[in-house]
């Protein structure tokens, strides 16, 4: 029977090889700030609003992700509210909010009416506003009015 002694370095040679090689790649801490709070995203923020499959009629997707800050996890069931100036209706209406949960990816999706502009900006509005981290209000402009989707990346910072 053989016997494998382990030196120091044996190992650290071994080591410097297989990084040489491309078989090992160099592990980097990847630190994600949080997202602050953007000016004019709580303006019509109802709390509570419910958890929907959909807002309205649909027809423009609202996507995002959410992760934690600092390590980047994404983070599971954490709530996302949604509104908007839409084709069906303002911002201020209770029917033109909703709330959907992050899948587990922290994904979240929800389908909702077109955006169309308020004040002469399209514009949606989006929130976390749960317990765990830090709420964040959210007013991404979108390119063009015409635009059929909205993608947005929260980075939360535990409370």
């Amino acid at each position: 029977m053989t016997k494998l002694i382990q030196t120091r370095r044996a190992l650290l040679a071994t080591a410097g090889a297989m990084a040489m090689t491309g078989l090992v790649k160099p592990a980097f801490a990847q630190v994600l700030a949080p997202t602050p709070t953007m000016r004019g995203g709580a303006n019509n923020y109802r709390p509570g609003a419910p958890i929907v499959a959909r807002i309205g009629g649909g027809g423009f997707l609202m996507t995002g992700t959410v992760r934690r800050a600092g390590d980047g996890m994404p983070l599971p069931g954490q709530r996302i509210q949604m509104w908007a100036h839409t084709t069906e209706g303002h911002e201020r209406d209770p029917e033109s909010h909703g709330a959907t949960l992050t899948d587990e990816y922290g994904v979240f999706r929800m389908d909702m009416p077109q955006i169309v502009p308020a004040f002469g900006q399209p514009h949606g509005h989006l929130a976390y506003d749960s317990d765990a981290f830090e709420t964040v209000f959210l007013r991404p402009i979108m390119s063009s009015a015409s635009d059929t989707s909205l993608h947005v990346d929260f980075v939360l910072q535990p409370v």
